[in-house]
């Protein structure tokens, strides 16, 4: 035992100066969880299988809470954003959407046809949109990893 000199005692093996990490451990696990539960929800847009491609370019632009993006996940399906739309309130909703635009975005109109939807039905999308007077019109791919076909 060793004494200080107010007169009190400590022993060598009260004193702990390592530091404790399993609260660290846990507010990590506890954040990891939520964030794997969140993500899937942020996505911008409805699900859609979309057909996959050797080299689609990347456009950032398409990620932005601002882009205008027709999803068509299955024929007779559309959507706006996250917004469903029929044909007939579909270039209402779009031109709505571009006129919400800022002065430095692009004007382009995203189109985000799945795998089973019928060629002609996303042809129609882009006339509707071309006769909206929307010219600047880009198709969503994924790209194919490794080993896919």
């Amino acid at each position: 035992m060793s004494t200080n000199g107010n007169g009190s005692s400590h022993k060598a093996s009260d004193l702990n100066s390592e530091i404790n990490v399993t609260p660290m451990v846990d507010i990590m696990l506890v954040m990891l969880i939520i964030f794997m539960v969140v993500t899937p929800l942020i996505q911008s847009g409805v699900s859609v299988a979309l057909p996959k491609g050797l080299n689609p370019d990347e456009d950032a632009n398409i990620t932005k809470d601002t882009a205008v993006v027709v999803s068509i996940p299955f024929a007779g399906s559309y959507h706006v954003g996250r917004d469903p739309v029929t044909r007939d309130n579909m270039i209402k909703t779009i031109e709505t959407r571009m006129k919400g635009l800022r002065e430095g975005d692009p004007k382009v109109v995203y189109i985000r046809g799945g795998v089973g939807v019928p060629y002609g039905e996303i042809v129609d999308v882009i006339d509707f949109i071309q006769k909206a007077g929307y010219d600047e019109i880009g198709l969503v791919a994924d790209k194919l990893k490794p080993g896919e076909q």
